[in-house]
Order: C-alpha cells, then structure tokens, then sequence
C-alpha cells in the first residue's frame, strides 16, 4: 500500500519477508524491502521500480497514489533487478512515460529489455530536470555498488533518493526510522554496506563529496527513509567505513575446527584478552556463521586472529571462504594473528598468511601459535604470548 513521506511524495515499495538469502547469497532472516517512491505532482515521476516477484502489487500501489493520473517520467538509479525488473511492465500499463536514464543504465536498460520502446531521457551528471514543483538534480554514483548508478536530489525538498547507498537488510513496519532507533539499524546496515558496497570504498568517498547540499530525508532502495538527523549519523559511518578505518581497537576471533581442538585454543585466546583488558573480543565459528556477519565485524574492529586446523593440506574450506571474501572486499589496514593446528603438518597458518598478504596496509602481529592435534601447556603460554603483543598494540 502507498505510505505519505510529504504532501505529494508517496513510498510504494514492497517487503519482502520470505526470501532466506539477499541475491542468493546473503541471509536475510528478517526479509528484505524494494523501495520505490512517486511524486504526484500534475507531471507525477517515479523513482524506480520493484522486484519481478512484486511486480503486481508496486502497480497496485503505484496506482493507488496517482489517483487516476499517470507518471510522466520514470527515473531509474539502479538497474539491479531487484529495482528494474517491473520496469517493462510499468511501460506497457504507461506508454507516454518517459524513462530517464544515463548512458550507462540505457545500456543496461537495452540489455534486459531489448524490446522496449518507451522513449529515453539520457542525462549527464549535474543534470536536472524540472517538473512542476520539483527541480530534480542527477548525481553520478558509479560503483555504489554498480557502475551505472546516480542519486537523484529533489532541490525543493532536499530529499535525496539514494538507490543502494544507506540502504540495510530488513522488512521494517514503518518506512521512517525513528530518532531513537538508529542503534538497532545499525548492525544490518553494517553488514548491508560492507558485503554489498565495501569493495569500493574509494568510489564511495567520491561519490559522498558530491552529495555538498542541504538534505532532509534520503530514500534509500532497500530498508528505511533516514531523517536529516540520522542520516548524518549514517554518512559518518559511511564516511569510516569507506576509508577503511576500524570503529574501534578491538579484536575478531574467527576460528575452523573439526574436533573441537582449534575451537579450544581460540577461546583460551579470548578469556587472554578479556584479561588483559580486552572485553568485546567477539568469537565466530566459521561453520556456523555466515561470512557477511563476520566481514562486517571485521570492518568495525582493528585486529583479527584466524583459528584453522589444516584440512586436506590446506586451510580448512569454510576458513578459505572467510579469507578469500576478506580479500576480494580489498579490506585494508587491519593486523592479523594466526593460530594453526595439524595432526601431522601444521601449515595452515603460513598459508593464510601468505593468502591475507594481498592486502593493502596488512600488518600481523605477534608469532603463529602452532600446534599439532590438541592444544598443550605450551600452546597456551604461546596463547598468553599472543595475547598480550596484540592487547599491547590495541593500547598503543
């Protein structure tokens, strides 16, 4: 159903609380929105469209808050599917709607509805275009997360449409996110950013330079509308996370054990570091929990330490998983620790140093803790050891 933001901007996006995992990979155990929105002026505009699974029901709603008008534009900021894939059916219950595009989403436009006919408007960055009461600007996003992406600011009410920037993972009940609530948006718009965005920090940076004007709102594509407040609290976050900075000098502990032995020597890690004054230490098996939880707790905290018993010569297969998604997120200037187990070749430690050197601005810290089937009173003197370099480096 339609949901009123101002006198005549209406959201009519959808949630999505049955799909399990985000582009089939990321779980999403409270589901997922489409956002789109209308003006519904005398020349009414839409911004973007729905998800092919809800095609009928963003018609529905798109219907609803025109009040037997029809839009004159479709602004389209990203053309992901999740967006787009309504888009050919809004042109064919609207044949005189025009479709606002840059060169790089006609393209994209052209690739997943070859047969289309409705006619384009090709805009360049710093564009506008004007509709009664409104003076629409275009502002070039390329890489947040997709190459043709734009913001688009409504100059007369300073509301920013944001495709897939300050976006989050959820079906909230009410589009506007309270004042107080921003502490429970944050954990999934963390983990949002940093396995759909991350990779491209530096295209972020650029594009949050662009963005110099005055906002009230920003309409994200996916989660909640932001007020002016808290959409400052989130650019501030973006602003950390795109440079790579930690929030805060703590560790992660991510540990792979088949028999419990590596899962032991990580958690005597952990009750080392609470010791030594390091209490938010955070512990992940990673057989149980997703990579994207723990990528975004590494984006959050300054030091990591990998737990891996060898397996097959190798590191253990949810363990490279974990390190190869660290790498291709180009996650920069975190120090790493290594605990390695093996019951006859103890190797994995080496190879998942040699993997994470890739990284820009990598450090490590203190020696690979070694052991071979169970940890032993030497184990845990290197454990102490361990402990103690990487809590010194956290006060330092």
């Amino acid at each position: 159903m339609k949901k009123q933001l101002l006198t005549d901007l209406y959201y009519i996006g959808s949630a999505d609380r049955r799909i399990s995992l985000f582009e089939n990979v990321y779980p999403v155990p409270d589901g997922v929105t489409y956002n789109s929105y209308v003006l519904t002026g005398d020349e009414p505009v839409v911004f973007d469209t729905a998800d092919g699974a809800f095609t009928n029901e963003f018609l529905q709603n798109l219907e609803e808050a025109l009040e037997g008008k029809s839009p004159a534009y479709l602004v389209i900021n990203h053309m992901e599917p999740d967006h787009s894939a309504s888009v050919k059916a809004l042109a064919e219950k609207y044949p005189a709607m025009k479709i606002v595009v840059n060169v790089r989403s006609k393209a994209f436009l052209e690739g997943f509805f070859p047969d289309l006919s409705s006619e384009t408007v090709v805009v360049k960055d710093g564009d506008t275009l004007s509709v009664p009461g409104h003076t629409l600007r275009f502002v070039f996003a390329p890489m947040v997360h997709w190459p043709e992406v734009m913001f688009t600011y409504d100059e007369d009410t300073k509301t920013l449409f944001s495709a897939d920037a300050f976006g989050t993972f959820g079906s909230q009940t009410d589009i506007y996110l309270a004042d107080d609530e921003f502490e429970s948006y944050l954990p999934e718009a963390r983990r949002y950013y940093t396995n759909i965005v991350g990779k491209y920090g530096v295209q972020v940076l650029a594009a949050l330079k662009k963005v110099d004007f005055e906002i009230e709102r920003v309409c994200p594509l996916h989660g909640p509308v932001l007020t002016k407040a808290l959409f400052e609290k989130a650019a501030g976050y973006y602003l950390k996370w795109a440079s790579y900075a930690p929030e805060r000098s703590s560790v992660v502990i991510a540990y792979a054990s088949v028999y419990g032995n590596t899962k032991r020597a990580a958690e005597y890690l952990q009750t080392a570091l609470h010791d030594r004054g390091v209490g938010d230490a955070a512990i992940f098996d990673v057989s149980k929990t997703h990579f994207s939880y723990i990528i975004a707790e590494i984006f959050a905290k300054s030091h990591v330490v990998l737990a891996s018993v060898t397996y097959n010569a190798g590191i253990f297969t949810t363990m490279e998983t974990l390190i190869s998604e660290i790498v291709r997120h180009d996650i920069r200037g975190r120090k790493f620790s290594f605990i390695e187990n093996g019951s006859w070749a103890a190797q994995s430690g080496k190879l998942m140093r040699e993997e994470l050197s890739l990284l820009k601005d990598v450090a490590f810290i203190g020696e690979t803790v070694s052991f071979r089937s169970t940890p032993k009173q030497e184990t845990f003197e290197q454990l102490d050891k361990l402990a103690s370099d990487i809590a010194a480096d956290i006060k330092k």
